[in-house]
């Protein structure tokens, strides 16, 4: 009996050390059954306990922290269940003798380190679907005494950040050449979406590939992810719940943020090249600073779709409440560095002590993309960030109409 042929919902056991790949292994298997009941471990200890809950199939690294994965399928093994508990290993160790030592344990599929997608997930549909049997699963509804502002509350920690600007199928197709996956198209079709940008980042700068100092940039994260790696990751966001705006007054709203983003992104660009800064690392925080707003706007769309009500002035409230704070938890659980959050905290304030160059420059690109067209410049001329930097009216006037 396979997965499938079972009634009810299957349970499956993820155990995976990275919490990106843990993340995009989600989305694939949810993607495949999205009525699958998960229980998600980062190390083998904690999945070798795990199994007491009965899994019906399980995807295990082999290079867990702890107990690794392959211990884990020899403790599976010996319980010799009839049939053979479906075990998915992956590793990555593609060798001939580390698959050796694999067989006599009989792995449902061997997988090697960066996955294939589609691989992964064609093996998933034969293991979790029965032939021509639907898998439909609805949107619980909202409980009757939820407001949009607990609602936004509760979701805050999770949240899954904001929705995608980019069009990834078609980001990805113009990048694939004969020769594979060409990493500086990808960047230059994805490097205005803040949500690619800031996951990429994040997961080029977790544990399990973090050494030669921290990543701060797109095309860096591209360049140490690899270009499977950062093709899986990408794929998998689009997987994701609302990962797109389908709300017209919702997707009306991050258009203007992302408007913002991009013109601050191009502002400090600009800046930190004539002053002969990290012209990268300012573009990006210029793009990843309004993070928050995009995030508060994607949970709002799955408080329509569960049922609630929403118009202009709720939005605007909901935005101006939780968007501050839900920029700060986001850099914070995905571990953006240090340096290039501070970089994103300059665009609305310089704090007390010492600043860098960079973050003043931040800051003088937020007070202008704020600015309309035709303002005068003397407060920004006279502002802290663009006496420290000596920059001045003349030059602000060409980077304002730029």
């Amino acid at each position: 009996m396979t997965v499938a042929d079972s009634p009810s919902e299957p349970r499956v056991l993820i155990a995976e050390g990275d919490p990106w790949v843990r993340d995009m292994l989600t989305q694939v298997l949810l993607s495949v059954r999205c009525d699958a009941s998960l229980q998600v471990c980062a190390d083998g200890h904690e999945a070798l306990s795990a199994l007491a809950s009965q899994p019906d199939l399980i995807i295990a690294s082999r290079e867990l922290p702890g107990l690794d994965g392959l211990d884990l399928l020899r403790s599976v093994r010996a319980k010799r269940r009839q049939p053979p508990l479906p075990f998915i290993l992956l590793s990555s160790r593609s060798d001939s003798a580390s698959v050796r030592e694999a067989l006599p344990l009989a792995p449902t599929a061997y997988m090697s380190k960066p996955l294939n997608m589609d691989s992964l997930r064609q093996r998933l549909e034969q293991l979790l679907l029965s032939a021509g049997a639907p898998v439909a699963c609805s949107v619980p509804p909202l409980p009757a005494s939820m407001t949009l502002t607990r609602f936004l509350e509760d979701r805050r920690a999770t949240a899954d950040g904001g929705p995608l600007l980019a069009d990834v199928q078609k980001a990805v197709k113009r990048s694939l050449k004969a020769q594979g996956l060409n990493l500086k198209v990808l960047e230059e079709e994805v490097r205005t979406d803040p949500q690619i940008t800031a996951v990429l980042i994040a997961a080029a700068n977790s544990a399990a590939l973090h050494h030669d100092g921290q990543v701060q940039s797109l095309l860096q994260a591209l360049n140490k992810l690899g270009s499977t790696q950062s093709m899986n990751l990408i794929l998998g966001l689009a997987l994701k719940r609302s990962a797109k705006l389908n709300d017209p007054l919702l997707s009306g709203y991050a258009e203007r943020y992302w408007a913002l983003s991009l013109h601050t992104a191009e502002y400090a660009r600009t800046l930190a090249r004539v002053l002969e800064l990290d012209e990268e690392r300012c573009y990006c925080a210029g793009l990843l600073h309004c993070l928050g707003e995009l995030a508060v706007l994607r949970c709002m769309q799955e408080w329509r779709q569960a049922g609630g009500e929403l118009d202009e002035t709720s939005i605007e409230v909901a935005l101006e409440q939780s968007a501050a704070a839900y920029g700060s938890a986001l850099r914070t659980r995905w571990r953006l560095p240090l340096e290039l959050r501070e970089l994103i905290a300059a665009v609305y304030h310089l704090g007390g002590g010492v600043y860098s160059r960079e973050a003043l420059v931040m800051n003088l690109v937020g007070q202008l993309v704020h600015l309309p067209a035709e303002a005068p410049l003397d407060a920004v001329v006279e502002s802290k960030a663009a006496r420290l930097l000596k920059v001045g009216s003349s030059e602000l006037k060409r980077l304002h109409k730029a």
